[in-house]
């Protein structure tokens, strides 16, 4: 990549990050894009500044040529359009190449899920008599039971769970605020390995992290997807499984047993509203009401 490409992605990715307060991983998915752009254009000897609408094409062509999926194309395309605006918008450039170009055409595909069975063979695998397991079960249950991203679930703190109440406090994309129920088994379970398991992790120290790694640390996003796998393999699931899966199977789930899908929607953190906002349409004992009725682990 040429170093005059590298330090524009770096002062845009400071601005947008100034600007609209994304996150890491949003910020790291439009650097990665950004980035295989550059070093694409770097071997043709161009730099992404003189990039033309025929260059941005054949980048195009290239990906759809080496089986790149038309979404993570169609992602790649929406962070450039954004790029070469900022850039226009900034005087950096005097036209923008991508104004001309067609999004690629994306299939409708259904996530994928669990059954209920599988769900439950999945929660039930970790051995609780060790702390290290006790942990990943608590863990699978506010995963499954709440619906968490795998980044907000490996983030919490000690402070973003009131168990007398019952609800989570978490920051989805953009650090939008929501709360969210837990039925009784991940708040049981919770409970358990906060006394049974999580004062072996800390070591005796202060911490203020929820689920503790053994560096006494917060667990990885992808250190967490293995253990699921080795869970998943352990109970015989042959499905595809994930982190990700797991907040689909809660979806879905919920929805199976009557949920409103509003009200599925508002617990996933897709709606744009703040919190307030939330309980401007369900109140709080309404929210945790619906959730301990349709749940299958409410």
């Amino acid at each position: 990549m040429h170093e005059a490409d590298q330090k524009l992605i770096d002062v845009y990715l400071d601005r947008i990050w100034a600007e609209r307060g994304l996150s890491q991983n949003t910020l790291d998915s439009y650097r990665s894009d950004l980035e295989s752009f550059a070093n694409w254009m770097h071997k043709k000897d161009i730099n992404i500044s003189s990039a033309e609408s025929y260059n941005l094409q054949s980048y195009l062509a290239f990906r759809f040529s080496n089986n790149y999926s038309p979404r993570s194309t169609s992602r790649a395309l929406s962070c450039l359009r954004g790029f070469y605006r900022w850039a226009v918008r900034d005087r950096m450039l005097d036209t923008d190449p991508t104004v001309l170009l067609e999004n690629p055409k994306l299939g409708k595909s259904l996530p994928k899920t669990l059954t209920e069975k599988d769900v439950e063979k999945l929660l039930n695998e970790p051995n609780v008599e060790i702390p290290i397991e006790l942990r990943d079960k608590a863990m699978l249950e506010v995963l499954y039971g709440a619906g968490l991203r795998v980044s907000e679930l490996v983030g919490l703190n000690l402070n973003q769970i009131n168990l007398r109440q019952g609800v989570v406090r978490t920051f989805g994309k953009g650090s939008k605020e929501r709360l969210v129920p837990l039925g009784e088994e991940a708040i049981y379970w919770v409970e358990q390995y906060i006394k049974n398991a999580r004062p072996e992790l800390t070591g005796g120290l202060a911490n203020d992290a929820l689920f503790l790694s053994n560096r006494r640390t917060h667990m990885t996003r992808q250190t967490f997807w293995y253990r699921i796998k080795e869970y998943a393999k352990r109970s015989g699931i042959r499905a595809a499984i994930s982190p990700h899966v797991l907040r689909h199977a809660f979806a879905t789930h919920l929805l199976n047993h009557g949920a409103d899908l509003r009200v599925v929607q508002l617990l996933l953190g897709h709606s744009d509203l703040s919190t307030t906002q939330i309980y401007t349409h369900i109140a709080r004992q309404r929210l945790k009401d619906l959730h301990s009725q349709h749940h299958p682990r409410g």
